[in-house]
């Protein structure tokens, strides 16, 4: 493993276990009108910064298959039971589709096999949980680039947005990225874990790979992809669950 390989890790745990330990208290900072707008600039800053400071195509660290971990936990949901998800489950996801669609000139709505079908993309990086711990993978699928060059992305459009099939207390699970992380070259839409399909506990049969961001920007159960001008109208407006419930940052670039 390389010095810069090594020093990666390093940076993003560390980046993991603050993240946590900020998120731990934004929930009471945000309650105030103050604490928001000082959230949002901050937000807004650390944005800009990573923006600033990376190259907008720069990868984030991957590594040998030797560094992948012995078990990629699950986190958050695990088996969804809600809506026909079971019933997926059991026919072994041989009619699930992926949507791509918005504002987009020709909506697709894709089965496994054609996903497979596309040029693929296998990568071992390493999942940073907000939660503090972490785990290395290695994931395959084809590139989001890939799916929204077949789809014809409108000129309006300013993210993208992840549509889930878990509900969670009520609210279907969601999460989104602009339109530089929608084509960066690591952002992928996974059906393999260490070459394998993707169990029920990490997402299957479909979960994004956003790689240079935390790892509740990752979403799983995917369903559908949707390229929308704004984000005001999607959830609570915040860009993601997490961040409609419990103030999360929709920037959590690492």
């Amino acid at each position: 493993m390389s010095i810069e390989t090594k020093r990666g890790m390093k940076r993003r745990g560390f980046l993991a276990a603050a993240g946590a330990a900020f998120l731990a208290g934004c929930n009471r900072v945000a309650e105030t009108d103050a604490g928001a707008s000082l959230l949002n600039a901050a937000e807004k800053w650390h944005m800009g910064a990573h923006r600033l400071l990376t190259n907008r195509n720069a990868l984030a660290p991957e590594y040998p298959r030797s560094a992948i971990s012995p078990d990629f936990r699950g986190n958050g949901s695990v088996n969804p039971q809600n809506g026909d998800y079971q019933e997926h489950v059991a026919a072994g996801f041989a009619d699930w589709n992926l949507e791509v669609r918005g504002l987009v000139d020709t909506p697709l709505s894709l089965t496994l096999d054609q996903l497979r079908a596309l040029p693929q993309r296998t990568q071992v990086t390493r999942h940073d949980c907000v939660e503090g711990w972490s785990a290395i993978g290695e994931w395959t699928g084809p590139q989001l680039s890939t799916l929204l060059a077949q789809a014809g992305v409108q000129e309006t459009a300013q993210f993208v947005v992840f549509r889930c099939a878990d509900n969670l207390n009520g609210q279907d699970y969601y999460e989104s990225v602009d339109m530089i992380d929608a084509y960066h070259p690591q952002t992928i839409v996974a059906h393999l874990l260490n070459g394998e399909p993707l169990p029920v506990k990490n997402g299957a049969p479909l979960r994004m790979r956003i790689e240079r961001q935390l790892g509740y920007k990752h979403p799983k159960y995917l369903t559908a992809i949707e390229v929308v001008a704004s984000l005001d109208d999607i959830g609570g407006g915040q860009g993601g669950y997490w961040e409609d419930r419990a103030g999360y940052q929709w920037y959590a670039g690492i």
